[in-house]
């Protein structure tokens, strides 16, 4: 009899061993020496909670909401590239998941799955990441997707106008699908339950991508194709332009410096997310838990400050809202969950966040998650 579930690491280690290395490497890793992407977790535990005693614990609440948005807990799934390749369709059934359970899930311009897809598997508005491309023409057509499927947010990423390098990716010659080389097969021999998912369904190229931009039809175009798109002169005039052509709800993704947050407010954005990738773009960077509290108090007064990379608990949630985050985003706990198990690990990754942050919450003297603040912790230790 397999051991019980009882937190995100026993899910990373299930997935581990249920996901080609390719696209395991691809969730669990970060850039260069990866110092970033391990201190954006290790930073969370020095973060010290006050115990309270004798406080009523009963009626606890983990309810808030995100941009206007009532949310079962400050969580939202964040978006994450090749989720398809995680597991079959895995974009559809983390989407399912998350409004199932009542959090946001965020459907990332380099997915697997389609915005149609998306939208004709689920009845609630969903959330579209946006990645600037040179391309302004497909850039718009994609926001008018955005619109008629009727996303009800979109969180515009801004540290992704080069591509930090990231050594496994590159080792493991990272595609979508998989090239059919020898230690490829190999190794997707030892995941039978994982070929048999991808055997099953006609999803396995970047499906935003692939048939709506002119010449881009397979793999190959795709490459040369992205590989000169990201644009690296984007700033924040172009973000001016988006919020234009978007008209709804404006997320800004990977805000860790205080100028740049106060930049996020003139734009007009209606939330900002401290992020750096996950460690993914700028190794050596500060971890997102670091940056937080000086982005919160130079802007929180004046706009919504959300928190992304390193969450791995729901204890991590906790000392995010105490430390000023509205909301967080969580990227690399869902994804384990969802190579572990499908949909079910999806479900099962957010059970468990939210009853570690309602424990948690109650043990600090609190039942409603909205009135937290900095005094549940510890002087000194953030």
């Amino acid at each position: 009899m397999p051991a019980p579930i009882t937190c995100i690491e026993d899910l990373r280690q299930l997935h581990k061993r249920r996901v080609p290395r390719m696209f395991f490497d691809y969730c669990d890793s970060g850039s260069w020496t990866e110092s970033t992407y391990r201190a954006n977790v290790d930073d969370f535990s020095p973060i010290k909670f006050r115990q309270r005693v004798a406080v009523n614990m009963d009626g606890r609440s983990t309810r808030s909401t995100m941009v206007g948005q009532a949310v079962a807990m400050p969580v939202a799934l964040a978006p994450t590239g090749l989720t398809g390749m995680q597991h079959a369709d895995g974009e559809i059934l983390a989407a399912r998941a998350a409004e199932r359970f009542g959090v946001p899930f965020t459907l990332s311009t380099m997915s697997i799955c389609s915005i149609e897809d998306i939208a004709a598997h689920t009845t609630q508005p969903f959330w579209f990441q946006l990645y600037v491309m040179r391309d302004r023409d497909f850039i718009s057509r994609l926001i008018e997707r955005a619109k008629a499927a009727g996303c009800s947010a979109l969180v515009l990423t801004l540290d992704l106008q080069i591509l930090g390098q990231r050594h496994k990716d590159i080792k493991n010659g990272l595609s979508a699908p998989p090239k059919l080389t020898l230690p490829n097969i190999l190794n997707m021999m030892t995941r039978p339950r994982w070929c048999l998912g991808m055997l099953g369904t006609t999803r396995r190229q970047f499906g935003n991508i692939v048939g709506h931009v002119k010449g881009v039809e397979d793999m190959s175009s795709l490459g040369a194709w992205t590989s000169q798109q990201f644009d690296a002169t984007l700033n924040w005039n172009d973000v001016e332009w988006i919020k234009q052509q978007w008209g709804g709800k404006l997320i800004l993704k990977g805000i860790m410096e205080p100028i740049d947050a106060r930049h996020a407010v003139d734009s007009g954005a209606d939330a900002l997310i401290v992020s750096n990738h996950g460690g993914r773009q700028l190794d050596g960077a500060l971890s997102s838990v670091k940056a937080l509290p000086a982005i919160v108090d130079a802007v929180g007064d004046r706009i919504e400050v959300w928190l992304d990379s390193g969450i791995r608990s729901g204890q991590d949630v906790l000392r995010s809202v105490a430390l000023g985050a509205r909301g967080t985003m969580i990227g690399r706990a869902f994804l384990y969950g969802l190579g572990a198990m499908g949909e079910a690990g999806v479900t099962k990754t957010l059970e468990i966040i939210q009853r570690e942050l309602e424990i948690t919450m109650a043990f600090c003297g609190h039942t409603d998650i909205t009135q937290v603040n900095r005094d549940i912790l510890v002087p000194g230790t953030w």
